[in-house]
């Protein structure tokens, strides 16, 4: 049976619910970030504890099997947006929770996996996204670690965002001198300088030492072109 804790304010937008499965901290992070953003979210763990840690913060927090489509149906879980897996060591756990949402018709479905072969499992039952918390956090820490890139985020197959120092080359240029897309093959999306609001970049836009540039691309040419800072 689902023991229910919520706020005294219980009214979902269907437009931009989430149910998030998991309150670990994966998932209770993912759940944090979609409150500050104004959306309501239902938490559901299958352990009192998490359950009563995030009962005030939560629009909704229920203690129920997620792996049980008719609890989640009892719930009213069919009728949220997107729904989030973020359950953390129990392989089989998740995949049938997943497969518990997609007999409920959930039309976003995220899944945090732990192994290729969990993600790939979980894409064929049915999950519209997998992510890889721990390896995405690895790839992002190799590429920062040298110290040229002070951010970066591999968005999929290969491209990539970042942030980066200008590199000698561009300063006192504009973009379309220093010509980076061309020499580079990536684009400088904005220009962030001390003091001053981040800016989006244009061909007419001058770089000055100091700068900080955000850039997209393929992640090689990015690492090639943040490999000219000195």
């Amino acid at each position: 049976m689902a023991k229910l804790l919520f706020s005294e304010q219980y009214a979902f937008s269907k437009g931009d619910s989430v149910v998030v499965i998991g309150l670990g901290r994966f998932g209770g992070s993912v759940a944090r970030s979609l409150v500050h953003l104004g959306h309501d979210v239902m938490g559901i763990d299958r352990e009192s504890d998490p359950v009563h840690a995030w009962a005030d913060r939560l629009t909704h927090a229920v203690q129920a099997d997620a792996t049980n489509a008719m609890v989640l149906r009892q719930l009213g879980v069919a009728d949220f947006a997107h729904a989030v897996v973020g359950i953390g060591t129990d392989v089989a756990a998740s995949l049938m929770t997943l497969m518990a949402l997609t007999e409920l018709g959930i039309k976003d479905i995220w899944v945090k996996a732990l192994t290729q072969e969990h993600g790939q499992i979980a894409q064929r039952i049915g999950a519209h996204h997998v992510v890889y918390p721990e390896a995405d956090m690895g790839v992002r820490v190799a590429n920062m670690v040298t110290g040229r890139l002070i951010d970066f985020i591999e968005l999929d197959d290969g491209f990539a965002l970042a942030k980066v120092h200008a590199p000698a080359a561009t300063h006192n240029r504009k973009l379309e001198e220093s010509e980076v897309r061309t020499k580079y093959g990536i684009t400088v999306v904005g220009v962030k300088r001390t003091n001053t609001d981040f800016q989006h970049a244009t061909p007419s836009t001058m770089v000055l030492p100091g700068d900080l540039l955000i850039v997209s691309g393929p992640t090689g040419q990015i690492q090639r072109f943040a490999g000219q800072v000195k």
